[in-house]
């Protein structure tokens, strides 16, 4: 039974702070019950305001056997950071990640045991989180979501990005007021006076918000976590119109949406906010008292959501594309990256080693400047990126296992031109250690073999070999510890040969052993692609992207745990590592 507004179930906040993957100690609250808990609720706060906010939510949960916990987002409250700002939305996802966390080692409660609930702008955070990390929770309460902000002035978006291009990095005021937010003049005043909220917003986090929400909306299919969407009809910050899309496009098995018509957009701080609480509190306690509610991915190829987009794709179309491909056929050929994917395929590791070499080549000066614009698309600035992630995702995983007094023996199975391999190898050279770099095109092959000789690495093996063949996989020499697939099985549409892959890498390594995988969950030029590029058979490249969650869960199946992840800014390659289980 709710407790009414008038004598709510008083529970205390303990305060603490947490280091999140920069080295920052975030702040934030917990409110737990006498006896130990093993359920969760994680709550994200609105833009500009922090978790004290809270207090009074928490006490009309009455959630008294589940643990309560609730952040200040960096730059808000007593967290660091200059007010409204971060380096980008990006970071502040990763925070997410980091505090989700921190409450299940420090607290001792599962993953699948949690629940998430954000509003507004933490909303936004928490589903790119969602959709980005596949943490594998329980469900996730959505509270009027700032998918689409209403800011009234025509061109907003353009003239900020113009703005921020010209001018560099600056803050805007929100125009929002205590009255818009809330009919309930108590609030209202109580906003006005708390010295811990803030008006500004960073104009990169502004734009952040936009792009990624975009997004989130055009994926919407990737999310499969129960949800409750609560939206306000009277909501003069944020539309509801996107919030009741997200809601329609969702392929969650358990999705509800509950609309409180009269209500403004600080749901959890309105006249009858005892009735938007009661309606999360019934969601928050039924999911938790069912088993966690999942569907298979394994056959994501077969049916569902990229299944769909890659049909489409497949299919005849795209007439709109013909002059880009025409002039990228002609003029574009001046291009040495543009020339090098007609020749080799735009996938091939040869065309990726320009991509990471970065420096534009070609006929004339004509040829560089296509060639910059080419090295510039948003696809390849996040396969660099991608290699970051990666060169250091390994380089963690070599120096762990020598601190650890473990051999470092390194496999690649699909090594292209060796380059991240080989670089990373040369820089830990004071390391003992061993690799076999595997691909099955001999252009490839020659090009390590190249860079090899030109680093001077003479401890590894480069040999042909099939990602996909089990056994060749399975009795590598020597065993490795450390198996890499980057870049490959984003490559394929069909999960079968992904699963033969994995289990032979499964076989090769012992249990302990890491493996280091990519993915692409997103891209924004998935379609361009599909109708212009060509792919190392010459065939039109067509790709079935993969959710971060079907991912997750091929190497799960392998015998696999994820202990961690990184991802561009835009989204749209993930470098992730996992150990392999076992006794």
């Amino acid at each position: 039974m709710m407790p009414s507004n008038n004598s709510p179930l008083a529970m205390t906040a303990t305060e603490h702070t947490f280091k999140t993957w920069d080295g920052n100690e975030l702040f934030y609250r917990s409110w737990l019950p006498e006896k130990p808990v093993s359920q969760a609720l994680i709550l994200f706060h609105r833009g500009h305001e922090h978790s004290a906010r809270w207090q009074e939510t928490v006490d009309l949960l009455a959630l008294d056997d589940i643990g309560v916990f609730a952040w200040d987002a960096r730059g808000h409250g007593r967290s660091p950071g200059e007010r409204g700002s971060a380096e980008n939305l990006a970071a502040v996802i990763k925070d997410v990640d980091e505090f989700v966390k921190h409450v299940s080692a420090a607290y001792h409660i599962a993953v699948p045991d949690m629940i998430v609930l954000g509003h507004s702008v933490g909303a936004v955070s928490m589903l790119a989180w969602i959709h980005d990390y596949a943490p594998t929770i329980r469900a996730m309460v959505v509270a009027t979501p700032a998918l689409r902000v209403k800011l009234y002035i025509p061109f907003a978006i353009p003239m900020l990005r113009l703005k921020q291009k010209l001018a560099g990095p600056g803050y805007v005021k929100s125009y929002v007021k205590a009255t818009m937010l809330t009919h309930d003049p108590e609030q209202a005043t109580a906003y006005q006076a708390d010295k811990l909220i803030f008006r500004q917003i960073a104009v990169n986090i502004l734009l952040d918000l936009h792009d990624t929400s975009t997004r989130l909306m055009a994926d919407a299919g990737a999310f499969t976590t129960p949800t409750l969407l609560i939206g306000a009809g009277a909501d003069w910050v944020v539309s509801l119109d996107a919030q009741e899309k997200l809601s329609r496009d969702l392929s969650s098995p358990i999705k509800e949406l509950e609309v409180f018509p009269n209500l403004y957009h600080a749901v959890f701080h309105e006249k009858g906010r005892e009735q938007v609480v009661a309606r999360a509190r019934k969601f928050i306690l039924q999911r938790f008292a069912q088993p966690p509610v999942t569907a298979s991915l394994l056959d994501a190829d077969k049916t569902g959501h990229t299944k769909a987009e890659f049909d489409r794709l497949s299919a005849p179309g795209g007439a709109s594309f013909a002059p880009m491909r025409l002039a990228m056929k002609t003029l574009g050929r001046l291009s040495k990256g543009v020339s090098t994917g007609w020749t080799t395929g735009f996938d091939s590791g040869v065309t990726l080693d320009h991509v990471y070499k970065n420096q534009a080549e070609g006929i004339t000066s004509i040829g560089r400047m296509i060639d910059r614009s080419f090295l510039d698309s948003i696809g390849w600035r996040g396969i660099r990126q991608r290699r970051v992630h990666l060169e250091k995702i390994l380089r963690d995983a070599i120096e762990s296992l020598h601190q650890a007094g473990k051999p470092v023996r390194i496999l690649d199975i699909a090594t292209g031109g060796g380059r991240y391999a080989l670089e990373t190898m040369n820089a830990l050279r004071h390391i003992p250690m061993t690799a076999v770099l595997r691909d099955y095109q001999q252009v490839n092959l020659e090009a390590a073999k190249k860079l090899a000789g030109e680093l001077g690495l003479d401890n590894l093996s480069i040999v042909q070999g099939d990602a996909f063949d089990r056994k060749s996989i399975a009795f590598v020499t020597p065993r490795p510890t450390i198996v890499i697939v980057s870049g490959l099985y984003e490559l394929f549409p069909a999960n079968a040969p992904l699963r033969e892959s994995l289990a032979g890498i499964a076989d090769a390594l012992e249990p302990g052993g890491l493996l280091i995988y990519t993915n692409q969950p997103w891209h924004p030029e998935v379609e361009f692609i599909a109708r212009v590029l060509t792919n190392r058979e010459g065939q039109p490249w067509i790709m079935r992207r993969r959710t971060q969650a079907e991912m997750d869960e091929l190497v799960r199946a392998a015998g696999f745990k994820k202990s961690e992840m990184a991802i561009d800014p835009w989204g749209i390659f993930t470098v992730s590592i996992a150990k392999r289980l076992g006794a």
